[in-house]
């Protein structure tokens, strides 16, 4: 499903263009994960994959950067964050199953709430009988973990490929930031990167949201990234 569909424009939903798998930094053992989500965006992959790890572990960043490479190959993809469940309506699952992949985010959110239960299982059901497409689902928690009240949904979603996303070491994190600085046309030299790692939450999503904040600083204020200069802009 190409992005300006009116489908896609009626959700609050958009894909960042700078979230592919060209700026994911994977930590140690997350390679085969990225292998199987690449396949799956190109149409030889799995039917269903389950991907677990905390908030902001870069499974959206993963789920974005799938449906950005089926895009670029003019395959049909589809991304939902179920973390928007209260404001849609489970007929937007209805035949998402003739798309070529179709990603669902934060699907714990919906644990607890039959109906959207019984709407994913039916999705799964749906995907397995078409055979064409793709279905990649993520959540906070491995499928036993979820709290989910219908044991064939979590069934369906031990069917396919589980996955956890293995966290990010200390220097993989600083690897992270220079490559995303990089790709800003930004130098950022180790002992600044360790400083944001050593005084900011450890996560990649804030950390890439400080660094975005120092790119911006530093060009209004035509200054390199030093120590002193984070300091300033942060308020540290």
């Amino acid at each position: 499903m190409p992005l300006n569909s009116p489908l896609q424009l009626s959700l609050p939903v958009y894909l960042p263009d700078d979230e592919t798998f060209n700026s994911y930094y994977p930590a140690a053992g997350n390679d085969e994960l990225i292998q199987k989500l690449r396949a799956n965006a190109e149409g030889h992959g799995e039917a269903a994959i389950y991907v677990w790890g905390p908030v902001k572990s870069g499974r959206t960043h993963l789920m974005h950067a799938a449906c950005a490479h089926a895009n670029e190959l003019d395959r049909r993809s589809f991304y939902l964050p179920l973390g928007i469940h209260a404001s849609i309506s489970t007929a937007l699952l209805e035949g998402l199953e003739q798309l070529d992949l179709i990603c669902i985010d934060d699907v714990d959110d919906i644990a607890g709430h039959p109906v959207w239960e019984e709407a994913i299982f039916d999705l799964y059901n749906r995907v397995a009988e078409n055979k064409r497409c793709a279905l990649v689902v993520s959540g906070r928690s491995a499928p036993a973990d979820a709290g989910f009240l219908l044991p064939d949904l979590v069934s369906r979603m031990q069917w396919g490929l589980n996955y956890q996303l293995q966290p990010m070491a200390d220097d993989e994190k600083l690897a992270a930031l220079q490559r995303r600085a990089a790709m800003r046309g930004l130098q950022l030299p180790e002992d600044v990167g360790r400083f944001l790692l050593n005084r900011m939450a450890r996560d990649l999503r804030t950390l890439f949201d400080v660094l975005d904040k120092l790119d911006k600083a530093s060009l209004v204020h035509q200054r390199k990234l030093t120590i002193p200069f984070a300091k300033e802009m942060l308020h540290l």
